[in-house]
């Protein structure tokens, strides 16, 4: 797990040095912030897998932060650890309630801290791992849907054509021939995405424009 990102929100000066040492030691992407405040803005550009966040500090303490990471839909999966001089079960009952993950009671030992984090980790990884395979079955299940749901108006359009054809004179046939192959060839095209949608097995995102995505077809 080395070189996975850790921000540590301490605003203990001497604390906050020791632990970017510990984590560093270990190989660890250490980012560190004072308070909460500050978190949430580093937050803006960058997304650890976890947080280590003192309970107790100005501007904005550690659970006041959890608070705000939790509300954040891209940052929920984010594994929190409060670090934290109270040891009642009222204290972590509130942090419960806010969202932390985990609780440190300092003074903190340091295989416990590593060990921890690797837990966080892992769990932080099996989260991003359910939610894109939830994301994947969903966008099967619509192409699947939309896929289906070409199919009657599809083959509608398919006789229609046919009807006409059979019912015009051979001149207008003539008289119309590359429409009838252009429209032609736009359903050899269509049948081709219903085909695809329906037989979709790994959907791909990629980006449409600077503010929109498709699924990669074919």
């Amino acid at each position: 797990m080395a070189g996975e990102k850790i921000l540590i929100v301490e605003d203990e000066k001497d604390t906050r040095f020791i632990l970017e040492k510990l984590l560093s030691k270990n190989e660890y992407d250490v980012v560190s912030a004072s308070n909460g405040a500050e978190a949430l803005e580093l937050l803006k550009t960058i997304q650890p897998k976890v947080i280590l966040a003192d309970w107790t500090m100005p501007v904005m303490d550690g659970i006041e932060l959890c608070n705000e990471v939790k509300k954040i839909e891209a940052l929920k999966t984010i594994y929190f650890i409060i670090l934290t001089a109270r040891a009642s079960l009222k204290d972590r009952v509130t942090g419960l309630d806010v969202g932390a993950d985990d609780f440190l009671i300092k003074p903190i030992e340091n295989q416990e801290l590593l060990a921890r984090i690797r837990s966080g980790i892992r769990i932080h990884n099996l989260q991003i791992e359910i939610k894109r395979i939830e994301h994947s079955k969903a966008i099967l299940e619509m192409a699947t849907t939309i896929g289906h749901n070409f199919n009657n108006p599809l083959s509608s359009l398919v006789l229609s054509i046919k009807n006409i054809q059979d019912e015009l004179k051979e001149s207008s046939k003539k008289k119309f021939s590359e429409d009838f192959e252009i429209i032609e060839q736009s359903i050899e095209r269509i049948k081709t995405l219903v085909k695809d949608l329906t037989s979709l097995q790994n959907p791909e995102i990629i980006d449409y424009t600077s503010d929109n995505k498709m699924i990669k077809i074919g």
